[in-house]
């Protein structure tokens, strides 16, 4: 096999190119989009983390932190897992059962304030 310091090869090429050099042509790998995904990941986060900080623990701060926990998860799952070019009707059967969920969690510590106030 010819060695390819022998003369300047264009990685690039299209019509006349070498298929163990070749690269296609792109104008972006996608950096722009994943820095803003992570932008985004980064306030949500620091939110999380001033919440924690300033706010006096409570029902309020807890039920915010499992928004935010739910927000995130939903992020992070309709961009690097594509799911937001899936069908409604799937996105629905994802949601709607978390959405149970934060409500149960919700009720869960709402009752849970009630333990031992009544004797």
């Amino acid at each position: 096999m010819a060695s390819h310091s022998e003369h300047n090869v264009d990685i690039h090429d299209e019509n006349n190119y070498d298929p163990t050099v070749w690269v296609p042509k792109t104008t972006s790998h996608g950096t722009k989009d994943l820095w803003k995904k992570f932008w985004v990941l980064l306030a949500l986060t620091i939110a999380d983390v001033v919440a924690y900080f300033t706010w006096p623990p409570s029902i309020a701060r807890n039920m915010f932190f499992i928004f935010m926990g739910v927000a995130k998860a939903w992020y992070i799952v309709g961009t690097f897992m594509h799911m937001k070019y899936e069908h409604r009707k799937l996105g629905y059967m994802i949601i709607l059962p978390m959405v149970l969920i934060m409500f149960f969690l919700y009720w869960m510590m709402y009752e849970g304030n009630f333990w031992g106030t009544y004797k």
